[in-house]
Parts: C-alpha cells; structure tokens; sequence
C-alpha cells in the first residue's frame, strides 16, 4: 500500500518549516517543495495524499500548478493558503475542483482537520480505483458466452428467460452463472452490478 504523504509548496522557509513540524507532531508523512516546479518535476502518479498549495508563489503560481496537475489527472486533493488578498483566486481554483483554502493566519486545529478529510477522500479514491482496476481484469477474463449470460442477469433476466434467449438449456445458464459469480468474485447479483459499475470511468 503506498504511504500517503503531505506534500507541503510554499515559497516561504518558515511557513515550510512550521507547517511540516505541525503535521509530523500529529504524525504525518510529509515533503516540502519551495517551489511549484520542483513539485511539477518530483509528481508520479504513484504519489498518495494531499497537497497543501501556497496560491501566490514567484515562477509558477499555486494556481497555474493546481492546473498542470489537473491536465496530468493528478487524483491527490489540493487544499490552498492564501492571503487575503488572494480569496477571489481560490474560490476560482474551488470552483475547478480544489478541495479547500485556508486564509492566513490559520488555525491549525481547522487545518488539521481539512488535511485529515482530504487524506481520507483520497484513500476512498484509491481503494475504489483499485477495486475498478481488479474487476475490469476480472471481467476481462470472461468467456463471450459469460458476457452475454451476465449482461442478461444485470438486465434482469431470470434463468428460464436467459435460456430461451440463448437458445441453451437452464442447466448451462446456472454453470455460466456459478462461474460468472466465481470469476468476479462476488456473491450475489447486487455484488455484480456494482462490480461491474467499478469498471466504468
């Protein structure tokens, strides 16, 4: 399981420095950046956490960040610190998906309190894309009988039903059905549909 970490980018030492004591005091992972582009250059899509972005840095800004991210389909939540001259350009970022923004000076119990949210809504993320990712190898591995047998189970169809539409015997649509449940792993015909859902972007 990848350890997820909060990456902290500000262009200011002491604000780096006092928001990474905070979080490691609470015990959090973290990795500062003094810069966006440092960020932009460390980023893998194997990252897990959240980012907490300072909105005006000198090079590229937390905004113009936040976008690079979006269009490379970062999945790690933002949250920005602003001062309050910049509000209108967070409640922008806000508007293009950012989690949150936090003015300075902040109270570090609401901090806290966003960043374990945004820890928590990443790792939901995480897990359901890597349960999206094993159903889809799961319904790969089925035959194009199994296919047509499970698209008319989640269309509701009962077996006699799915037997006259298939031209087979009842017999062969419970084997595909013992099967289809066997391969997707899952127990019942609800299990199915949202294992199915799972695959879809």
């Amino acid at each position: 399981m990848t350890e997820q970490r909060v990456y902290i980018i500000d262009d200011d030492e002491a604000m780096r420095d006092s928001l990474a004591w905070l979080l490691e005091s609470q015990g959090l992972r973290v990795a500062a950046f003094a810069a966006a582009e440092d960020f932009l250059a460390a980023c893998g899509a194997d990252m897990a956490g959240c980012i907490v972005l300072d909105v005006r840095m000198p090079g590229m800004s937390g905004l113009e960040l936040y976008e690079r991210l979006a269009a490379r389909h970062c999945a790690l939540p933002v949250i920005f610190i602003t001062g309050h001259g910049d509000v209108p350009m967070a409640v922008s970022a806000l508007k293009k998906g950012a989690v949150d923004f936090i003015e300075k000076p902040f109270n570090d119990k609401e901090l806290l309190a966003v960043i374990g949210q945004c820890l928590e809504r990443e790792r939901a993320t995480r897990e359901q894309r890597r349960r999206g990712t094993d159903a889809a190898l799961r319904l790969a591995s089925l035959t194009e009988r199994e296919r047509e047998v499970m698209d008319l189970v989640l269309a509701g169809k009962l077996n006699k039903q799915i037997a006259d539409v298939l031209n087979i015997s009842i017999k062969t649509v419970e084997v595909h059905r013992a099967r289809i449940m066997d391969k997707m792993a899952v127990r019942s015909v609800a299990e199915l549909v949202q294992a199915v859902i799972s695959t879809r972007p």
